[in-house]
């Protein structure tokens, strides 16, 4: 197997329950392959989840790599068996981390934030996201909700919901947010 998918799971056997901040509701997550530590927020759901986990080990999860691979590779199996779909088997654990940042980019369009949470030092490893999510989601028109702040207040509810600023003029600021 490849070295870059030997160390993909490496963050994920490194959790142990010192990472997890229940009141924070944060993942304390420890570098690998030269990768900035970061702390990202977690879901209540996924604190449950982790709650739940059998205690066996020092770690969350189990901390063989490849222990934790062959079981994701046989219930990869069974899914792809069970809805008829081969290519179910060829999702790793490195898809779904390009799969997360290529949907944050998209949603958020923020090189630096996608950066920031996959733990990239440069950002020049952060830029295949931008492109795959232009491939994705390339139109040849987008469609675009306009929206118009009279007041710093509309502003940040604007921003809040997720409307980028456009354009100032004559003392209105102007947003758009995709469809």
């Amino acid at each position: 197997m490849p070295q870059r998918n030997r160390n993909t799971i490496g963050e994920l056997t490194q959790l142990t329950p010192k990472d997890l901040d229940t009141e924070r509701k944060t993942l304390n997550i420890t570098p690998e392959k030269g990768s900035n530590p970061r702390i990202l927020p977690i879901s209540d759901k996924l604190i449950g989840m982790i709650n739940n986990l059998p205690k066996v080990h020092k770690t969350m999860f189990q901390p063989h790599k490849d222990t934790l691979r062959d079981y994701l590779c046989t219930q990869r199996k069974q899914l792809a068996e069970k809805l008829n779909n081969p290519r179910l088997q060829k999702i790793g654990f490195h898809t779904l981390r390009h799969w997360k940042g290529t949907m944050l980019y998209h949603e958020t369009k923020d090189l630096r934030h996608v950066q920031k949470i996959l733990g990239h030092k440069q950002i020049t490893s952060t830029v295949i996201y931008e492109n795959t999510a232009c491939a994705l989601w390339l139109q040849e028109t987008d469609n675009f909700m306009c929206k118009v702040a009279h007041n710093e207040q509309e502003e940040t509810e604007l921003i809040e919901i997720g409307f980028q600023h456009v354009n100032n003029r004559e003392g209105l600021a102007f947003y758009k947010k995709r469809k």
